[in-house]
């Protein structure tokens, strides 16, 4: 094990404790010099670490880097993030990375995570606000042998998992937007964005894109950002580890997605339905060029939005922004 590595592992068991150089020096047989240079590697990787001449060094509970060893160790998943994660201090879009990854044979399971994005995508050619340390934003590769007109189900697939992962783990009261988004408190807490790749009538692989808001505060955000969005932290006061975050997810979404593969989807779709909560609902859908009110009277298994008019006309929606009534006045 490297030094660095054997350093980390030290520190973690003595998490909340001061420990003197002169102590790690003598059971990793290292100089103090070195202990103090990989002490400055650690804090860049973005471990919290106290530093006092006369206490030593202390861990703090606060670290939380998204790093590959940090997620992998504990990860209880057979494919998702096993064999490969891709972590990125900085990048453009996680969903760019995993795509040239995917083109290049890049096999399923495999995570691109990064700290911070500079050009985060949502839907519709959205940006995704990506600050570095509080969120999380990731791309998932996978390689499902389906049809193309089947993909929109693993992005219903995404919502439920997530939402289940925040419920279990934060006992958060939310809904899914449709088609994929998180809100909490009529906020946005969360966005996915799926994207594809298709050889004839086959899919060759679908990137699963995740941006969701931890520990941010948008304090130095646009007044836009803040009153639309929330975090996990803004609603329960409480600051929440990503890593087993993402560990929960990635175990709770290999599940589902085995279910899916195994052609048992209608369970997955009824949860879906359940958490968005919108069948029945007056709602008004902005479309390209165009906007249609109604109430909505079913969302197909494919994630399509049947809408009925006042002339009780029905329309098909596969994509636009949803207003429920009650946000109309």
């Amino acid at each position: 094990m490297a030094t660095n590595d054997q350093l980390l592992l030290y520190l973690k068991k003595n998490q909340g404790n001061w420990v003197s150089s002169e102590l790690i020096s003598n059971n990793l047989s290292v100089s103090r010099s070195a202990i103090g240079k990989h002490i400055g590697k650690l804090k860049k990787e973005g471990y919290v670490i106290e530093s006092s001449p006369k206490k030593g060094y202390l861990f703090s509970e606060a670290s939380d880097p998204i790093t590959a060893d940090e997620i992998k160790e504990g990860l209880c998943t057979k494919v998702c993030g096993k064999q490969n994660i891709i972590y990125l201090k900085e990048t453009d879009s996680t969903n760019t990375r995993a795509k040239e990854l995917a083109a290049h044979g890049a096999s399923e399971g495999t995570l691109v995570i990064a700290e911070k994005q500079t050009n985060g995508r949502g839907r519709r050619g959205r940006s995704w606000f990506s600050p570095p340390g509080d969120g999380i934003y990731f791309s998932l590769i996978l390689r499902p042998a389906i049809s193309p007109n089947e993909t929109p189900r693993i992005t219903l697939m995404t919502a439920v998992v997530l939402a289940e992962t925040l419920i279990s783990l934060m006992k958060l009261k939310l809904r899914i937007k449709w088609p994929n988004d998180i809100l909490v408190n009529e906020k946005k807490l969360a966005g996915i964005l799926t994207e594809i790749s298709t050889e004839m009538d086959a899919v060759n692989y679908i990137v699963v894109g995740l941006g969701l808001n931890v520990n941010t505060l948008f304090e130095n955000s646009s007044q836009e950002i803040k009153k639309s969005a929330t975090s996990i932290l803004i609603e329960t006061g409480n600051r929440t580890s990503r890593v087993k975050l993402i560990q929960k997810f990635l175990k709770l979404y290999e599940q589902y997605y085995d279910m899916f593969k195994k052609n048992n989807f209608e369970p997955i779709m009824n949860r879906w339905r359940q958490l968005a909560d919108i069948i029945g609902k007056q709602i008004k859908v902005d479309v390209v060029g165009e906007t249609h009110i109604g109430e909505v009277v079913d969302v197909d298994n494919d994630g399509v939005l049947i809408l009925k008019d006042d002339q009780g006309k029905l329309q098909r929606i596969f994509s636009g922004d949803v207003t429920l009534a009650r946000q109309l006045k």
